[in-house]
């Protein structure tokens, strides 16, 4: 909005501004604007999930779009939280040494799940991969939770005893 307001009044001189600040200032979306999206986006993702195993039973078609239908649902998910945080951030804190891992995993299964429906036309090895990729984006949306991981490790080693 200032930057509005210093166009119109002729006040623009900010042409050795960096490329970065252009874009923040061109982005720059209030809170209630983020939240918006992020409930608009996280709810189609849960919508695209839910569809897709809705979707399941169909015959012959319906394992390939359960796979494609909660993949899509996870990545509307995960792109949600770019409305909270900003998409810099969020690439930033999935690439963090505590969650380089979960994140790598996450984003294999994704693409491995397309290319069992895809490319390999396995809809066994599709269904395995979006059980894994479920159990990854847990673990990599866990990973947000202070002591969240010792937490669970700890409850699955003593269930194991």
């Amino acid at each position: 909005m200032d930057k509005l307001r210093r166009v119109l009044s002729g006040g623009d001189d900010n042409e050795e501004v960096g490329l970065t600040s252009q874009i923040m200032d061109s982005t720059s979306l209030s809170f209630g604007t983020r939240v918006k999206w992020f409930v608009i986006c996280f709810a189609g993702g849960v919508l695209c999930s839910i569809l897709g195993t809705a979707l399941l039973f169909l015959p012959k078609v319906g394992v390939n779009l359960f796979a494609i239908f909660y993949t899509l649902g996870n990545i509307a998910a995960i792109s949600s939280t770019c409305f909270l945080m900003g998409p810099f951030k969020q690439l930033k804190r999935m690439f963090e040494p505590t969650r380089l891992i979960a994140t790598i995993m996450m984003l294999l299964f994704l693409v491995l799940t397309l290319c069992a429906v895809f490319w390999w036309g396995k809809k066994g090895l599709a269904i395995i991969f979006c059980i894994l990729q479920f159990l990854a984006m847990t673990w990599y949306s866990i990973s947000y939770i202070p002591f969240a991981r010792d937490a669970v490790i700890k409850c699955f080693t003593s269930c194991l005893s």
